[in-house]
């Protein structure tokens, strides 16, 4: 297992998503983006609604995703990722000031890893860890019928509980009424195809930069007033 200046200990790739390496060094704002992905297509997405984030002047999103759980007692992952972004803490909710949070559809509803990460995040909602903060959520299934927009919905209801400021996507985005794909008023989406294996198309990319855009200066105006 490599390990990076300052003693901090990464695995394979996992270093690109940490920039900064003092945890109480912010030199500028940072967004959460935290998502589970069974088969690389929520991650691409989180990617696109990562590369918006950056494209707001004192902005940077900080990637984070969830391990896989276990219908026995025994763990099924290592406390480091093997590749890809490290797993998520609760202090990356403290110290963001807004959260993109995704996960694929299932049966119309979130994925088993995601809510079993925010079932455990009592302490965080008795300190307030979001409150105040904006919030958007984002998903992927396998046919444009999949459920994306009942799982979107259902992802902002334990935001809605911390005391977020849900965001969606409005209609003066083009994009929201040309796709043929994903692509929701509720937030960004893919379609991946039976194999999970369809990159996003032009306008699921468009729609996901612009949901990282628009949380990225809704949380700089709001971090600017307190």
């Amino acid at each position: 297992m490599p390990a990076c200046a300052f003693g901090l200990r990464v695995a394979g790739d996992a270093a690109r998503y940490n920039p900064l390496p003092f945890r109480n060094w912010h030199p500028m704002h940072e967004i959460l983006v935290l998502y589970y992905s069974h088969r690389g297509s929520v991650r691409a997405l989180a990617e696109h609604i990562a590369a918006g984030i950056h494209q707001v002047p004192g902005a940077v999103a900080r990637v984070r995703t969830v391990p896989r759980v276990s219908a026995v007692c025994e763990a099924v992952e290592d406390d480091i990722p093997a590749s890809g972004p490290p797993y998520v803490e609760v202090a990356d909710l403290e110290e963001c000031v807004g959260l993109a949070l995704g996960s694929p559809t299932r049966f119309g509803n979130m994925a088993a890893p995601m809510k079993y990460f925010l079932d455990g995040l009592a302490g965080a909602w008795l300190n307030g860890a979001l409150e105040g903060k904006p919030g958007c959520v984002f998903t992927s299934s396998s046919s444009l019928h999949g459920g994306q927009e009942s799982t979107l919905l259902s992802m902002m209801l334990p935001l809605f509980h911390h005391g977020m400021l849900v965001l969606g996507l409005p209609f003066s985005e083009p994009a929201l009424g040309e796709t043929r794909s994903g692509g929701t008023p509720y937030g960004a989406s893919h379609v991946s195809g039976s194999e999970g294996d369809s990159a996003p198309s032009a306008e699921e990319i468009a729609l996901a930069q612009a949901q990282g855009r628009r949380l990225a200066e809704v949380a700089m105006r709001l971090a600017g007033s307190r």
